[in-house]
């Protein structure tokens, strides 16, 4: 029972960094275009030297 003691506050503190990162997230934009993110990968760059 005691461990309860220190595990729930625990539990609540990591929730609330999650859930702080995640509205962090949000504000800053990293959701906003992910079609072209997953894109950007296929499309060749010109400007890379191949050796």
């Amino acid at each position: 029972m005691s461990n309860l003691v220190v595990l729930i506050p625990v539990a609540l503190l990591l929730g609330g960094a999650g859930l702080i990162a995640f509205l962090w997230a949000l504000r800053s934009g990293q959701y906003e275009d992910l079609d072209g993110s997953a894109a950007r990968i296929l499309i060749e760059d010109e400007h890379t030297d191949r050796a």
